[in-house]
């Protein structure tokens, strides 16, 4: 079974900080984001990660490299430019492989266990009706309109003119056959991919309920810092 880490994303949000570093490799805790998920993705099992970039990439391969110091195999997938997140998973299928695959944001900071996934994995695998499979969290105070419902185990968009009572953690399942239909190389988003998906009583989800933060600007960054370094000290 294998992981992608997404890590191509410009980092806009979190300038100055993201000028001259990857938002990837900004610092938190002692090591950078998205060392915490590759720690985590090994600890599950995923030890086969593939991992895309873009705005000042070469700096994530120099310091992660194949990933032996980290104990997993990294491929690398070089966008040049961003190719939003399903171009840039399209554009990894070769990667990736034929089987389900497991996606993560590279800067988010989540304490789930991975491990629940391979089940998800293995049964998508003979399960052509389920194309997708979300982690849902509580909605952050910065996204209060939240994203999707949970019904029955599946994903859905909330009724119109309704909010969302739960947030895309950035963790996901997918089958390849998603992302048929982008021509490697093109910019593509994954949401109406996920709602076209959803329409069709395709996507699974479940509620994470765990320690999960979208590191998005700088105040966010340094508060999950300084909690993490208070649990060190503690």
């Amino acid at each position: 079974m294998k992981a992608m880490i997404l890590a191509a994303g410009l980092g806009e949000r979190m300038r100055p900080l993201t000028d001259h570093t990857p938002k990837p490799l900004l610092p938190v805790g002692g090591k950078p984001l998205i060392e915490w998920q590759v720690g985590r993705l090994r600890a599950a099992g995923f030890t086969e990660l593939v991992i895309n970039h873009a705005h000042l990439g070469r700096q994530i391969e120099d310091r992660l490299g194949d990933g032996s110091r980290l104990g997993v195999t990294i491929a690398w997938s070089d966008e040049g430019t961003p190719l939003e997140t399903a171009g840039g998973i399209a554009k990894a299928l070769p990667l990736l492989g034929a089987a389900p695959f497991l996606v993560s944001n590279g800067d988010v900071y989540a304490e789930y266990d991975y491990g629940r996934l391979r089940a998800v994995l293995a049964d998508m695998a003979c399960n052509p009706g389920r194309v997708a499979h979300l982690v849902l969290v509580a909605n952050p105070p910065h996204h209060p309109a939240g994203d999707f419902i949970l019904e029955d185990g599946l994903a859905r968009l909330p009724p119109t003119h309704a909010a969302g009572r739960l947030t895309f953690s950035g963790i996901g399942c997918y089958r390849p056959e998603l992302f048929a239909g982008i021509v490697p190389g093109d910019k593509a988003k994954l949401a109406p991919l996920l709602i076209a998906a959803m329409n069709a009583g395709k996507v699974t989800g479940e509620y994470f309920q765990g320690r999960w933060e979208d590191v998005g600007t700088p105040a966010r960054l340094q508060a999950l810092n300084e909690e993490l370094n208070e649990r060190t000290v503690a």
